[in-house]
């Protein structure tokens, strides 16, 4: 039987760009130029695209949530970026996230989720996407993961380095694939057949005939501080479908979109 599995991840739960279920966005002011309708323009798109995701896919047999669930604190910008500092409420976020994507699933779906960056999810010291997984129920998470897939395995981890120059993004995963391979000659690791990484919130996939490795998109949209200010690369916002028959036999489907609310525009003068 096929085995239909989404891949996805950086939620940012908190964040003024997180993914934010309907009943965290902010309201909408009428006759009203501050940047909360902007925010609020923003998050109301991105839910509306991923529930387009969610409704586009076949019936999913598992589910891999691949870090960064939450946003955290935010120490370095003050918390000016935040919906809510309080995590509770940031845990509660990401486990209404996971609820409504259980309703595009059957009834045993599998869930495996990896912990993210310390920075984000384990302030002080605490993992708080321990507490997502005992609300939602999530049936797994680690540090590193490996699943099995009707024979296909795959191996998971949310964090990788990035690159600032184009043609150096395939180094990290290329690297993250060699490591699998030397690991797994120890017999300390299994053999991927398919590498799985997130953090760099942008998608990027290479192989070989027997291997391939990809890292994902992010689920948070653009408009953080340290994007805006420091970084130059581009964003892919979206998940990845895997539909597997067999470790030989398997598809998979970047599900990228273009969020319109994010479109720079020049200033006319």
């Amino acid at each position: 039987m096929v085995k239909n599995g989404l891949f996805l991840g950086d939620f940012h739960c908190g964040h003024l760009v997180g993914l934010t279920p309907p009943e965290y966005q902010h309201k909408f002011l009428q006759n009203s130029a501050t940047k909360r309708n902007k925010w609020y323009k923003i998050a109301k798109s991105l839910w509306m695209e991923f529930n387009s995701i969610l409704e586009s896919l076949p019936q999913l047999h598992f589910l891999v949530i691949n870090g960064d669930m939450v946003e955290g604190k935010s120490p370095r910008s003050g918390g000016t970026e935040l919906i809510t500092a309080d995590m509770v409420e940031q845990c509660d976020m990401a486990t209404k996230i996971i609820e409504h994507i259980r309703t595009f699933g059957h009834k045993d779906m599998h869930i495996t989720a990896t912990f993210g960056t310390d920075y984000h999810t384990a302030t002080q010291g605490d993992d708080w996407e321990q507490v997502v997984k005992d609300k939602a129920q999530i049936d797994k998470i680690g540090s590193h993961e490996w699943l099995d897939v009707n024979g296909l395995i795959f191996d998971i981890k949310h964090h990788i380095g990035s690159s600032a120059t184009p043609y150096g993004r395939h180094t990290a995963i290329s690297k993250e694939a060699l490591w699998n391979e030397l690991w797994s000659l120890t017999k300390q690791q299994p053999r991927a057949d398919v590498i799985i990484r997130s953090h760099v919130h942008y998608f990027q996939h290479c192989g070989t005939s027997k291997k391939l490795a990809m890292t994902l998109p992010a689920l948070q949209g653009m408009g953080s501080k340290f994007g805006a200010r420091k970084c130059s690369g581009l964003v892919d916002w979206g998940a990845v479908l895997f539909e597997v028959e067999d470790k030989n036999n398997y598809e998979w489907h970047p599900l990228i979109r273009t969020i319109n609310t994010q479109k720079a525009k020049a200033i006319k003068i």
